[in-house]
């Protein structure tokens, strides 16, 4: 099936609804180093020297809904309806809704060297982000154009700005200790494609006569797509190929102050793909007169072809979603209140968090408000257990629309109150082998005798001290 207009609404709204779990930043879990390449998450005298998550789940997904279009799009996910009796149109209202997920499949994280605390990790993630805007009308049109006003030109109402974008990320992340309070990291990827769609209706017109059984609509924008009839979305769709390939790199640092100020910096998965197998692009500024009103399915369809019978073959490139973030912390006693903050360097969002710990021996508690740019405020709550060798952690970065959602979902019932939104994360880590003992406590210890490769970072920056 094709994703134009409405089609893409619904698969950004039917997505496994990513965050990026804040408050796991500072936690030495396996999520925390892989995210952010500085951080360690072995200990010495305790965790052994191999981590994994051994396919056993490691996922978080997340979406959101904002605008006065939320009560119809719990009817679409309730029972699948789309029922825009109660919208109210006419009025410029601009609705934002985005839905992402971030799944590692599988894991690796090894203890290199003691000596600079070296450590190293492979993974593969499969990440989705999409963001769309749209109007009111662009859901009316195709529930009923009765709802619009007759003999009455009507401009701008169907603008809509959106894209999805899926892909498999094959990861090789490294760290090291700089000196004790000083750290760097970085994440290296090779990218394989799976969807991508991107939507950008830039002018719109509708001019309706019903007395006469037709209705003028004018569009003029773009449309990207990796799919088309031909090529149907199968299981066969999420197997890694790299038949639309793509590269990312991402930094990281962490210096610790004399105070206990902990402060931790990123660039994130700054990247793009090349996106070249089954492609199609299409550039449309046209009008279009539909007559056989009484048919709301032939009216739908003749919309869509204003896309679609304009498609053409064309390969492109797409940026990843990059972010950059900054997260300080601190410990007292029980207590470590953080704040992190997350903007996305391409595309339109970010993330403000104060994330709330309570930790008593190997449990740990968290609340966290967040705001998100796309003007959408949640509350997330998060429990964790953790040793050095073993880790299990659950949690929700919205809590009270997860609630709502889920409450809708279970009862069937779409006339519930409250605000749209789905988040869960959930993750299982081990680690395995020898431990990695300080040297005065064994008499084998991996990297102790690391006089071969020294340090990466002072190494690389004594390049840049000569010249």
């Amino acid at each position: 099936m094709k994703k134009t207009l409405l089609i893409v609404i619904l698969l950004a709204s039917f997505q496994k609804l990513y965050s990026q779990q804040y408050a796991l930043f500072g936690t030495k879990t396996m999520f925390d180093a892989f995210e952010n390449p500085s951080q360690k998450s072995f200990t010495l005298n305790s965790s052994r020297r191999f981590s994994s998550n051994f396919f056993l789940p490691y996922f978080g997904v997340n979406g959101a809904n904002s605008g006065n279009a939320e009560s119809v799009v719990r009817r679409l996910i309730v029972d699948g309806t789309n029922d825009t009796r109660i919208l109210p149109i006419n009025t410029g209202e601009i609705n934002h809704l985005y839905a992402n997920s971030n799944i590692y499949v599988l894991t690796l994280r090894i203890f290199q060297s003691y000596k600079y605390q070296k450590e190293m990790g492979f993974a593969w993630q499969i990440r989705t982000d999409s963001q769309i805007d749209y109007t009111n009308e662009t859901l009316a049109i195709f529930d009923s154009y009765r709802r619009f006003p007759t003999q009455t030109l009507l401009t701008g109402i169907f603008d809509t700005k959106g894209y999805q974008q899926s892909y498999h990320q094959f990861s090789f992340t490294y760290r090291e200790n700089y000196n004790k309070r000083l750290a760097f990291g970085v994440k290296a990827s090779l990218l394989s494609g799976i969807i991508y769609n991107d939507l950008n209706i830039s002018d719109s017109r509708l001019y309706l006569d019903p007395e006469n059984d037709y209705l003028d609509i004018g569009l003029a924008g773009t449309y990207s797509s990796n799919f088309n009839d031909q090529n149907k979305i199968t299981r066969n769709t999420v197997i890694p190929t790299f038949k639309n390939p793509g590269v990312s790199i991402g930094f990281s640092t962490n210096y610790t102050t004399k105070k206990g100020l902990f402060l931790m910096a990123n660039i994130k998965d700054l990247g793009f793909i090349w996106w070249r197998n089954n492609t199609q692009q299409t550039t449309v500024n046209t009008s279009k007169t539909i007559t056989d009103l009484q048919n709301q399915g032939n009216t739908n369809q003749e919309i869509r072809d204003i896309f679609e019978l304009r498609e053409q073959p064309g390969k492109f490139t797409a940026l990843t979603n990059a972010k950059a973030d900054i997260y300080l912390s601190k410990t007292y006693g029980f207590y470590q209140p953080a704040l992190a903050v997350s903007k996305n360097l391409f595309y339109r969002g970010g993330d403000i968090a104060f994330i709330n710990t309570f930790k008593y021996n190997n449990l740990a508690g968290s609340v966290t408000p967040l705001y998100n740019l796309n003007n959408v405020f949640m509350v997330g709550l998060q429990g964790k257990y953790q040793t050095p060798n073993f880790e299990l952690f659950m949690g929700t970065d919205n809590l009270i629309s997860s609630a709502s959602t889920a409450k809708s979902v279970i009862k069937n019932d779409a006339t519930l109150n409250g605000s749209i939104g789905a988040s869960f994360y959930m993750g299982v880590g081990i680690k395995f082998g020898n431990i990695v003992n300080h040297p005065q406590f064994s008499d084998v210890m991996p990297g102790i005798n690391d006089n071969e490769g020294g340090s990466f970072f002072k190494n690389l920056f004594s390049i840049f001290k000569k010249k």
